[in-house]
């Protein structure tokens, strides 16, 4: 089986933990020396040197990283002459001798972690920057000629009226930037938020309207996943790799990867992946019958939906046959629409997409 042609890289390290946060991350940065030994050591026994389509640093705050130590990592790959190579970065990170140091590397995309254009929701949810700086951030940005930025936004906010989120995307709109991600606030187990939950927050209702309006005030930006928005040819190729059901390797502490048909996620406890960055702690060969799963799941994120003959020929199935019940229910509730190539979900239908996709599995 051919190797994967995209890299997801996790740098676990933050100045401090905002409050919705879960991923595995630390604001012990003297770890870092040491993580990034693991990490090369990590890169050089499992990369198998094939050229890649995509790399991706995320976290954590990759952007704490200094420069040196970013350029070391992005040199133990090799590269698609077209290739995209993202990089998370925060606002209050944000330099120009940063950003030029970094297009110097080769990052070509940059996906700044706004959240909030509201100075006083960012401060309610443990954000370490104003509104200001993260405009300043993409100005900054722009200079040495990024020309490839996304920026992220969490909906549902304590406090967040609808008025305050469609504030936020038409700043972002102004900001003459390429693409958006969009996420409900989650309030997950590990996080400061789930210790405490707000009890401010937006309900499901107002929620669901933030995401509809959010479809409305983009129009100029094409819709193309549940979650994202690009202007055209600006679509995240790193992320349709994982929508497009493909491989893909996984570093650093906590990453997830896909390789010969086997998930896996690298150790969730920082001082044990320092101790031995080879080690798992999760692996499983799918059955045919979760990959067809995976393939259904995934493909109905995208708003192009799934293309049936693709699958029939894939998994030896008739999809229209085997899902009939499941299809006709939600083409009457409008939740799921007819394609030229199959079923989509339909905007109403991202709403609920966990409850009707859970019912093809």
């Amino acid at each position: 089986m051919q190797p994967p042609q995209n890299a997801y890289i996790h740098i676990p390290f933050c100045n401090s933990k905002c409050f919705y946060c879960a991923f595995v991350s630390t604001v012990n940065t003297k770890l870092e020396l040491g993580y990034l030994i693991a990490l090369l050591k990590e890169i050089d026994t499992n990369y198998q040197g094939n050229l890649l389509n995509t790399l991706y640093f995320g976290g954590g705050t990759p952007s704490i990283l200094p420069l040196e130590h970013v350029k070391k990592i992005f040199n133990k790959f090799n590269l698609a002459e077209n290739a995209e190579v993202t990089f998370e970065v925060n606002p209050e990170n944000a330099t120009l001798e940063y950003f030029q140091g970094l297009k110097n590397i080769g990052i070509n995309r940059l996906s700044i972690g706004v959240q909030t254009f509201n100075d006083t929701i960012l401060e309610k949810i443990g954000r370490r920057h104003s509104a200001e700086q993260a405009k300043l951030a993409v100005k900054t940005a722009q200079q040495p000629g990024f020309d490839n930025i996304s920026l992220d936004f969490i909906y549902g906010l304590p406090n967040q009226t609808l008025k305050d989120f469609e504030n936020d995307l038409e700043i972002a709109k102004s900001l003459n930037i390429q693409h958006i991600s969009l996420y409900g606030l989650k309030i997950e187990e590990n996080s400061v938020f789930g210790k405490r939950v707000p009890n401010n927050l937006p309900d499901d209702d107002l929620q669901a309207d933030m995401y509809l309006k959010a479809t409305e005030v983009l129009n100029n930006f094409e819709h193309y996943e549940i979650s994202n928005f690009a202007l055209k040819g600006y679509e995240s190729k790193h992320n349709l790799n994982y929508w497009n059901n493909n491989q893909y390797y996984g570093f650093g502490c906590s990453a997830h990867g896909y390789e010969n048909g086997m998930r896996y996620a690298n150790s969730f406890d920082i001082h044990k992946y320092l101790e031995n960055p080879l080690t798992k702690d999760f692996g499983h060969i799918e059955t045919e019958k979760e990959k067809l799963e995976e393939e259904i799941f995934l493909g109905f994120r995208r708003t192009c939906g799934i293309n049936t003959s693709e699958i029939n020929e894939k998994y030896k199935i008739n999809f229209e046959e085997k899902f009939n019940e499941i299809l006709n229910k939600y083409l009457k509730t409008g939740h799921i629409k007819r394609t030229s190539d199959g079923y989509a979900l339909t905007n109403e239908g991202f709403l609920i997409s966990t409850v009707v996709l859970a019912e093809f599995i």
